[in-house]
């Protein structure tokens, strides 16, 4: 099981991958978990291509990729 872990921007997030699942923790150590095949482009994406993600105001933009995941307690 492959796991790929970034931290980001200001706010300690942290972003990792397995397989099939991508998880999002912010400060407190909250975690949600999304299947990835809700995000089939994350899903077939390269390891460089996951890692290039910002932080927006309602939640991660991976930039190369245009995808949009809106994330409850980011602010």
């Amino acid at each position: 099981m492959a796991i790929f872990t970034s931290r980001k921007q200001k706010k300690d997030i942290k972003v990792s991958f397995t397989n099939d699942i991508l998880y999002v923790e912010v400060d407190g150590g909250k975690q949600q978990a999304f299947p990835l095949a809700w995000f089939p482009a994350l899903q077939g994406a390269s390891d460089e291509d996951k890692q290039d993600w910002t932080l927006t105001g309602s939640g991660i933009h991976w930039n190369k990729l245009g995808i949009d995941i809106a994330i409850s307690g980011l602010r």
